[in-house]
């Protein structure tokens, strides 16, 4: 099925959009997780930075997994019989990126200007280049992600309010929003890599109950 300008994610085009190159969704995602968990685990061992190997791990799980998921909602939402201001509203506005670089950005001014006391714990009071650089590539990569969901609720709930569904694609769409609950309690998976981080740990269990009253109120209006 072809895909218009605006009808896709910019992660979707980052790779579809370049001629001649042809990727199946499910290699893309194992290449993403392969890249940065071989990453993780050659830099952790060559550096012996073990403490945060685990952390990474997770963080890499959870963004594979959040590629699965704007896969999925990509692909079902351009199925969907809504009017173009809704598929304008969810692509071609590209939020999901906007709100992505508001989250990295806050993070990363939280680690380097507020508290890094998170770094000095992962990595030690003089962490390696190569080690932050990966580590800010796979929090983007999260923080991405995260925003896609926070911005699918936001529009989920913009769509049960003003438009009219078949009773199937209600269902399908119901479904839709249930797994964009579940991919950020997926998230509650680095909870256990906060808990000395008040703000942060505040930031991803606000952000997952947040995503959870939009889209359960989003489901209930549908």
């Amino acid at each position: 099925m072809s895909r218009e300008y605006g009808e896709t994610w910019v992660y979707e085009s980052l790779v579809g959009g370049i001629p001649g190159l042809d990727v199946p969704r499910t290699l893309a995602v194992a290449l993403q997780f392969a890249i940065f968990e071989v990453g993780v685990l050659g830099l952790g061992w060559y550096y012996g930075t073990w403490d945060a190997v685990i952390a990474g791990t997770v963080a890499v799980v959870i963004a594979a997994i959040g590629s699965v998921e704007m896969h999925r909602l990509g692909a079902k939402n351009r199925l969907l019989g809504t009017p173009p201001e809704h598929k304008r509203l969810l692509f071609g506005s590209s939020i999901e990126i906007v709100l992505g670089v508001l989250a990295f950005i806050a993070l990363v001014t939280y680690l380097f200007a507020w508290d890094g006391t998170l770094i000095d714990r992962l990595f030690g009071a003089d962490p390696p280049i190569p080690v932050v650089y990966l580590t800010l590539l796979v929090l983007w990569d999260l923080t991405y992600r995260i925003g896609t969901s926070w911005w699918s609720a936001v529009v989920a709930l913009w769509r049960a309010v003003h438009v009219d569904l078949s009773p199937d694609e209600r269902s399908t769409v119901r479904r839709l929003d249930a797994e964009n609950i579940g991919f950020s309690v997926i998230q509650l998976a680095l909870v256990p890599f906060l808990l000395t981080e008040p703000v942060l740990l505040g930031a991803v269990v606000g952000h997952v109950i947040a995503v959870a009253l939009v889209c359960g109120a989003a489901i209930l209006l549908t």
